[in-house]
């Protein structure tokens, strides 16, 4: 497959031939669908050692990720097949008509909820495999009867290449329209852009950084006819460490805590970036603890130079603010990046929002309070965040509901003596939150509901039988 940027030629004949596929598409049977999906999952594991091989090279991840990638990718798939099949999604309620009804008669009403379109879907960086090419953004669109157009990323376009000739033999396999599925490429922005500003496309979905997302959901919405964009972008995920369970669960933090911040080199959209504690004695052991697990953390190799070059910039940045000191530094060189705890008071994190701000990498920033009453003035200085986490034991959350109303507010998922990194696909799940974390709180990207960035209600009145 051609991975060379895209011409406006080449995006303007993906957006027509999605458009051409909607009707189709859209009106197919579920189960026709649902084996789209499954063939795409079976095309993905066939070709999974080719696969993981090629996205380490590409992303520097390690193996044993991309396995777990991989394999939560290909669940992704078949769940949605799930849902196309059942055809539940189209939620369908009618309401009986009656003539005679006084002093209006009534008309009868049924609704449902129809796709919207063609649908643009931004690879990520940081995810080569559950969210790129056939990621979840991918699969909820498809399972609905919305045409995709992917915009592959720079970061990894052999990778998507294979991804894409596995969705494009499952279509055919299904004979299913040319337009259903479209793979582009861009080194820049330009293709991206394009694709958000035509007419054609109905919906748009993207992960990433908050410049980026941001700057395309202003063109979506500054289209001559809006759309819908969901964008995940920026979170620091913070954690409120109560007194009690830094006593009880010390240790358990400090372990936990290294590898939630190292883990795939910091680059988790759940990493925690942000980390509250009360100054006693029971903190400074297991703030001890960490420190130098994170300094003798191995340096790690970034996805892109540029992503470790905009992580040193920022870290640099900050711990030049007055107020910031190192709290431990692991080994760096001019490739890789290395592991760093800084730390700030409580005041001059307030009053400074800089140290509201991700860092995409191994890194994270301790806030030192007096005391738990500090948290709520922390907690309401926060912008929107994806997560946020308590770590408490029972009786200290008694007296504490304007605090975690006040993170209910913030966040859209709430973790309890837990960490973040490491997002469970189902149900129940809300991978989204209040600006700057997506640009639609209303919404998550992430488990069953995913599908409904993408459909519609439409009622239909008195219908001709």
């Amino acid at each position: 497959m051609n991975t060379k940027s895209a011409s406006d030629e080449e995006v303007n004949a993906a957006a027509e031939a999605a458009a051409a596929a909607s009707y189709p598409y859209g009106r197919s049977a579920p189960a026709l669908r649902a084996r789209f999906l499954r063939l795409i999952a079976h095309g993905i594991e066939a070709a999974g050692s080719t696969l993981i091989e090629c996205a380490a090279r590409e992303t520097a991840l390690a193996e044993a990720r991309l396995v777990g990638e991989l394999g939560r990718t290909c669940a992704q798939l078949r769940m949605f097949a799930d849902i196309a099949e059942a055809n539940h999604w189209i939620d369908e309620c009618i309401e009986a008509g009656d003539p005679a009804r006084t002093p209006q008669p009534k008309s009868r009403i049924r609704s449902r909820f129809v796709p919207l379109g063609p649908v643009v879907v931004f690879g990520a960086s940081n995810f080569p495999l559950a969210f790129s090419v056939a990621g979840g953004d991918t699969a909820s669109a498809l399972a609905v009867g919305c045409p995709v157009i992917v915009k592959a990323h720079s970061a990894h376009p052999e990778t998507s290449a294979l991804v894409g000739s596995v969705v494009d033999l499952a279509a055919a396999e299904c004979a299913l329209p040319k337009g259903v599925f479209s793979l582009l490429f861009d080194a820049g922005y330009a293709v991206g852009v394009t694709l958000v500003r035509h007419p054609r496309i109905m919906a748009g979905a993207f992960t990433g950084s908050r410049s980026g997302g941001v700057a395309l959901w202003r063109a979506a919405q500054a289209r001559a006819q809006p759309i819908p964009f969901f964008a995940e972008m920026s979170s620091v995920n913070p954690i409120f460490v109560f007194p009690g369970a830094a006593a009880v669960k010390g240790l358990a933090l400090a372990a936990g805590l290294h590898a939630s911040i190292t883990g795939s080199a910091g680059q988790l959209c759940t990493k925690p970036g942000l980390v509250f504690v009360v100054d006693d004695a029971a903190t400074k052991v297991w703030l001890d603890a960490l420190g130098p697990l994170l300094s003798q953390s191995a340096p790690s190799t970034m996805l892109t130079s540029a992503i470790r070059s905009a992580c040193q910039r920022l870290l640099d940045e900050r711990a030049g603010i007055e107020g910031v000191r190192s709290l431990a530094q692991a080994a760096t060189d001019r490739s890789q990046v290395g592991a760093t705890l800084l730390g700030v008071d409580v005041d001059t994190f307030v009053r400074t929002p800089a140290l509201h701000d991700e860092i995409f990498g191994p890194t994270s920033l301790i806030v030192h309070c007096s005391s738990a009453n500090d948290f709520l003035r922390c907690a309401r200085a926060l912008e929107g965040q994806l997560t946020a986490t308590v770590w408490a034991e029972p009786l200290e959350l008694k007296g504490q509901d304007e605090f975690l109303w006040t993170l209910e507010q913030r966040a859209g998922r709430l973790v309890f003596n837990g960490f973040p990194t490491g997002v469970e696909v189902g149900r129940a799940t809300v991978h989204g939150g209040p600006f700057p974390a997506t640009t639609d709180s209303r919404f998550t990207s992430v488990g069953t509901h995913a599908f409904a960035r993408f459909i519609r209600p439409v009622a239909y009145q008195n219908e001709l039988s």
